[in-house]
């Protein structure tokens, strides 16, 4: 079965510069929900664009065939960590059809909010 793009784009990107929550699990962070329903791995290469510097990338990921896995932005650090309190857009780049969600979580305020939405699929 074939379901989903092998490009993807997602306009909106900020990952807060401080947290309010504690621990890892509410870090604010921004992450890309990857669905691979495949017989293949599929190979995803992550390009980061800002408003006012050279685009960052290749970041360099993997889906397993039939699985699905959730990647924070604010874990990836090679070419380089994407820079806190700074906006961004990125483009998401398979070898197979997958699906993408994008994911944010602001723990700036003591009352968390969570924004999610599918990217662009082209």
């Amino acid at each position: 079965m074939e379901i989903g793009r092998r490009v993807w784009a997602i306009a909106e990107g900020y990952i807060p510069g401080w947290s309010n929550g504690p621990g890892h699990d509410f870090i604010s962070h921004e992450a890309a929900c990857i669905l691979n329903v495949s017989d293949k791995e599929a190979n995803i290469e992550i390009t980061i664009y800002f408003s006012d510097k050279n685009p960052v990338g290749p970041y360099k990921l993997k889906v397993p065939a039939k699985r699905t896995r959730h990647f924070r932005f604010n874990d990836l650090k090679d070419p380089a960590p994407i820079p806190l309190a700074t906006d961004y857009s990125s483009v998401i780049v398979s070898d197979v059809p997958i699906v993408v969600q994008h994911t944010r979580l602001d723990s700036r305020q003591d009352a968390n909010a969570l924004i999610t939405t599918i990217a662009y699929g082209q």
